[in-house]
């Protein structure tokens, strides 16, 4: 069909732009794989280096580079670990296989080892409860990047999902209007932190295996400042050539509840009562040749928390006798709980 007239001109004209826009106009910004994937923490690996390299990480004590360590193997150079699909001898793109907590479990341990707690003891992740998994909320620029070179996953918009994303505050719950601004949702609604204890550099070296060389457990839970707000923390001892080593963080376990911690789990509970009367915490004691860690929730303050720091005799775990303290870092970002904090949580819920 033939238009005519001024009708005929516009659809001439705007068919003639296209065609310029589409073949030699202004060229449509690429947005290549450089801009993007590989500059992504699942590709560069960056969290892990930046904070075992930086000023007071662990590379002091070992004096080896983390390009040298294996540590940097389980880090990603391909689409292919999340999307290849085999199909006879030919590789397929899928995102079915991006949907399945096994491909995500296969380098993210500890989340699978979380859940294998939370199963045991009768607090799985509400999400995983429900059947959901790790792409339901991690999407396209948690995982390929957004074409910012991050340091950390705890730099502000590397990782864009919060509790906030699909939830909204229920200020018909006290806790919710008493803590307002200053607590994230992880603080009281994490089950408890899953940690790797005392993981014995020495044996990783040697042995190339993590097996053995360290102690998984899920007992007690950090509080530590972060991004302006009290959140989970953990907490990683390592142990290298007879020396200690300790670092905190903000840490968010999968391991969410629905119902949130009562009051006296954070305040006036024994952790706060012994630090009132000028002790520490005995967070992890080896006694009898077994190690004992500490349950409930502790406030992240480095001088009030004793630890176990284990060697190894053989397959033998041995304590370490030195009153060489430990060397300590604080990485994510985060921070001790200041006085005025520890007051309030020294406080009971009825004062």
């Amino acid at each position: 069909m033939k238009l005519k007239g001024a009708m005929g001109r516009k659809v001439w004209v705007i068919g003639s732009i296209l065609f310029i826009v589409l073949t030699v106009g202004p060229p449509v910004a690429s947005i290549s794989e450089e801009d993007f994937f590989s500059k992504s923490l699942h590709y560069t690996g960056e969290g892990m280096r930046y904070w075992y390299e930086e000023e007071g990480g662990f590379m002091e004590m070992t004096q080896i580079p983390y390009d040298q360590l294996d540590c940097k193997n389980c880090h990603v150079q391909s689409c292919d670990p999340c999307h290849a699909q085999k199909v006879g001898e030919t590789n397929f793109f899928t995102v079915v296989k991006a949907y399945k907590n096994e491909t995500c479990l296969a380098c993210h341990s500890r989340e699978g080892l979380t859940f294998k707690f939370g199963r045991k003891k009768g607090a799985l992740d509400v999400h995983v409860d429900k059947g959901m998994v790790c792409a339901n909320c991690h999407k396209g620029e948690d995982v390929h990047g957004n074409g910012t070179f991050y340091h950390s996953m705890r730099d502000v918009q590397a990782v864009k999902v919060t509790c906030m994303t699909c939830h909204t505050v229920n200020k018909d719950i006290s806790a919710h209007t008493v803590h307002g601004d200053q607590l994230d949702c992880s603080a009281c609604h994490v089950d408890n932190t899953t940690t790797c204890m005392n993981c014995h550099f020495d044996k990783f070296l040697e042995t190339g295996s993590r097996k053995g060389n360290f102690f998984p457990m899920q007992s007690f839970m950090l509080l530590i400042n972060y991004n302006g707000k009290v959140t989970a923390g953990t907490a990683m001892s390592m142990v290298y050539k007879g020396k200690k080593f300790i670092l905190y963080s903000p840490y968010f376990t999968h391991a969410i509840q629905a119902k949130g911690k009562t009051c006296d789990e954070c305040h006036a509970n024994s952790a706060m009562k012994l630090i009132e009367e000028g002790k520490s915490v005995p967070m992890m004691v080896f006694k009898d040749n077994k190690i004992v860690p500490w349950e409930g929730v502790v406030p992240t303050l480095p001088d009030k928390l004793e630890w176990a720091y284990l060697d190894k005799d053989g397959e033998q775990w041995v304590e370490i006798q030195s009153d060489e303290a430990a060397k300590v870092q604080l990485v994510g970002y985060g921070t001790p709980l200041t006085e005025e904090q520890i007051e309030k949580l020294l406080m009971s819920a009825e004062e």
